[in-house]
């Protein structure tokens, strides 16, 4: 078993080892940010390993999300196939952006991203009739069961995280190394010289935005089955800007980065707002430091200074 496999496998077993150690506000808390984390994975493979920079992200976890919640609701559909379709409306929007985005490269591309992101934003709110607009929608209790489980019981929740996290960060780090994930990241170091070595690199992007964001609305999808609610302020600019940071503070392309950076996130604002109600300005002042000491990120300098062989 390498390094890297073994560090990873002790992430998975650590986490669930916590299930029965954290007090309920921090178990609810990790519940939330493993999703998180599994939003901010999905966003790293696009930019940390791809290079693409995406400012509309949140579309993807929007499209998810709203593919399960409204399955459950207008279609009536138990949990798990609602799920599946949350998944399969995130694929197809991916589809979508991929094939006319990747058209544009550079600042092109991020702003064709970001418009895609506020159409769907758009969209939701004029169909206010069925989406709720604003305000949203809760999934009752008595939808959210699977197999007999609910949901909504608090350790059922953390396992349910904690498994879809775990896919996914295996998944990554197969990723990686496989031949497909060695495209990506010689596209993400140089196109050109992956071009004339003779990579179909345009086929190897629409891979990478095809996985971000179906890994993106997988989460989106887990968000509303587990916290119960959809709203259209996942589909909000911010909601892109965050995976963005998550994946900056943790370690683009470093497959352990984006939890690292939402846990750090998350902590920061409850921790600071507890304290001040200016408590933006203490994470504005954090994240200037970390950006001018750590400009590669938390596992990004940790790769550089001790550990070369961090996937």
């Amino acid at each position: 078993m390498t390094r890297a496999l073994t560090l990873h496998l002790g992430l998975i077993a650590l986490l669930f080892a916590l299930q029965f150690a954290l007090p309920a506000y921090h178990h609810g808390n990790l519940a939330r940010i493993m999703v998180m984390a599994t939003f901010a994975m999905g966003y790293n493979i696009m930019f940390g390993y791809t290079g693409l920079l995406s400012l509309g992200h949140a579309m993807f976890f929007a499209a998810g999300m709203y593919g399960m919640g409204l399955a459950v609701t207008q279609l009536g559909m138990p949990v798990g196939p609602a799920f599946l379709m949350g998944i399969a409306a995130a694929f197809a929007l991916s589809l979508i952006v991929g094939l006319l985005a990747l058209r544009t490269i550079g600042v092109a591309f991020m702003i064709v991203t970001l418009m895609f992101s506020q159409t769907l934003f758009l969209t939701i709110l004029y169909f206010g009739v069925i989406t709720r607009g604003d305000e949203g929608f809760g999934i009752k209790q008595a939808s959210r069961q699977i197999m007999g489980l609910d949901l909504s019981d608090p350790t059922i929740r953390y396992f349910a995280a904690w498994l879809l996290f775990s896919i996914v960060l295996m998944g990554t780090l197969w990723l990686v190394r496989s031949p497909l994930g060695r495209v990506l990241i010689a596209i993400r170091e140089n196109e050109e010289r992956a071009k004339m070595l003779g990579y179909d690199t345009w086929r190897a992007k629409l891979s990478a935005v095809l996985m971000s964001g179906t890994v993106s609305g997988a989460a989106g999808a887990a968000y509303g089955v587990l916290f119960g609610y959809v709203g259209a302020s996942f589909a909000q600019v911010p909601y892109s800007i965050f995976p963005l940071l998550w994946v900056l503070l943790g370690g683009a392309g470093t497959v352990i980065g984006p939890l690292i950076g939402a846990l750090f996130m998350f902590y920061l604002i409850d921790l600071s707002s507890g304290v001040t109600d200016a408590y933006m300005l203490v994470v504005g002042v954090a994240l200037v430091l970390l950006t001018l000491f750590a400009p590669k990120g938390m596992m990004g300098m940790v790769r550089e200074r001790w550990l070369k062989w961090l996937p």
